[in-house]
């Protein structure tokens, strides 16, 4: 069980699990690969996110979900179920859901010039250069309406064209945004929020929370061979 105590926005407070701690990016240690588990949450509305998948860990820093050594920021590449409290906005798109509990997978060049552009700085860039991340990032979600304090199975599948997404046995998403590996495991639960709107403004912040926990069982990876 992963589990945050109640607290309020003065700290940050987080739970994770993830196989790729203190590993550079290029050694992560995923390919492709499919994940299995059973999942409940101690509240279908935890202020902050919690999830499970594989990622890039993209921010370098302790700037979204975990604390890895620091490295340089990186585009996200992602497949994961992730949960968002309404605080946050963490799509790229404008017709993608945002918050809520969302299969989501994201494909992006481990470098490109959007990484370092001026709207980062200066305020009065910072829309143009929210759509020039979307067409930079391929990204691709859907919003999953389940009771998450309930058990449930879940899986993803992650294969060189596509990401794959079932529920209790039930097929829920697919798609062809499939991301650029290697990536990490990462299961966690914490108060952080992020958000970068589609009129570019961006924030991010901890939230105030009571205890919280993510209890999983029956894991599972399967990977693929290189």
């Amino acid at each position: 069980m992963l589990k945050i105590p109640d607290g309020d926005a003065s700290s940050y407070r987080f739970a994770q699990i993830d196989d790729y701690f203190r590993l550079s990016r290029r050694n992560f240690p995923h390919r492709r690969a499919t994940l299995s588990l059973q999942a409940r949450v101690s509240d279908g509305f935890v202020p902050g996110t919690w999830g499970f998948g594989f990622w890039n860990d993209p921010f370098g820093a302790s700037l979204g979900f975990g604390a890895n050594r620091f490295q340089l920021p990186a585009l996200p590449n992602a497949i994961w179920f992730f949960h968002a409290s309404k605080e946050n906005h963490l799509s790229f798109q404008n017709d993608k859901p945002a918050s809520g509990f969302i299969a989501q997978a994201f494909h992006a060049p481990r470098f490109h010039p959007a990484l370092i552009p001026a709207g980062l700085i200066f305020p009065v860039s910072r829309k143009t250069t929210r759509n020039l991340l979307g067409r930079v990032i391929a990204e691709d979600a859907r919003a999953i309406h389940i009771d998450l304090t309930q058990w449930h199975a879940y899986k993803l599948d992650w294969d060189e064209t596509r990401s794959a997404f079932w529920v209790d046995d039930e097929l829920m998403f697919e798609s062809p945004v499939s991301p650029n590996p290697p990536l990490g495991l990462v299961i966690w639960i914490d108060n952080q929020y992020a958000s970068f709107t589609p009129d570019g403004r961006m924030t991010s912040g901890l939230l105030a929370g009571p205890e919280a926990w993510l209890e999983i069982k029956d894991l599972e990876i399967k990977r693929d061979p290189d």
